[in-house]
């Protein structure tokens, strides 16, 4: 499954469980886990050069589109994908219903350092 994005393609690596994309040589990715009715995101990994270009929202946009066409509850392990959830309501109605309070005390957490 493929995904074109302005600034690269993002690619669903189903063997590597990852979701990728390729830019100037340099790789970005997003590592994931599925389960029955789930998709675990674990790790957003974007090169130092690439960062601050808006490559690891493209990653996270391009997972959750992926979840939300496979009928998947989202569950959020990386830092990164739960602030992109808080910050866009339009995909919250994917997070596991277990989530969104964790999310919400991760923030507040966060805010508090």
């Amino acid at each position: 499954m493929q995904s074109n994005l302005e600034g690269g393609t993002v690619i669903n690596n189903e063997q590597a469980h990852r979701f990728e994309a390729i830019v100037g040589g340099n790789l970005a990715l997003i590592t994931y886990r599925l389960f029955p009715g789930r998709i675990v995101l674990d790790h957003t990994e974007v090169p130092a050069l690439l960062e601050g270009k808006g490559l690891a929202a493209k990653l996270t946009r391009a997972a959750l589109d992926f979840a939300r066409a496979h009928h998947l509850r989202v569950v959020s392990l990386c830092p990164f994908i739960s602030s992109y959830v808080r910050r866009h309501p339009e995909v919250q109605d994917l997070v596991s219903q277990a989530d969104p309070q964790r999310l919400l005390s991760r923030s507040a957490g966060l805010s508090s350092n």
